[in-house]
């Protein structure tokens, strides 16, 4: 096995550091503008944690971001709603005691 070979060999083994959920965040995606932001979160394993218990609850809900995160899920994320379900949503995840 020449260098090269190793060189190759080397960089299929290296594995870039990747948020688990990436593919459930929409990133730079102007058909849910219209929708409300419920809450914004700096990690992706948080929010996908909350879209997932609007979801149970039968909400429709999604991820959203201006840019890709970090590695490590780390960025700026929106958990959007439709407007007509933000305040059962947001009643949903903070009720009134």
């Amino acid at each position: 096995m020449g260098l090269g070979d190793k060189i190759h060999k080397a960089k299929e083994e290296f594995v870039e550091p990747h948020a688990d959920g990436i593919s459930e965040l929409k990133v730079g995606d102007p058909s849910y503008d219209d929708w409300s932001v419920l809450r914004d979160f700096s990690d992706l394993e948080t929010a996908r944690a909350f879209r997932q218990q609007l979801e149970e609850a039968g909400l429709k809900a999604v991820l959203t971001a201006d840019a890709e995160p970090d590695g490590f899920g780390h960025g700026d994320i929106a958990l959007r709603v439709p407007q007509s379900d933000y305040a059962e949503a947001s009643n949903f995840l903070e009720p009134e005691l």
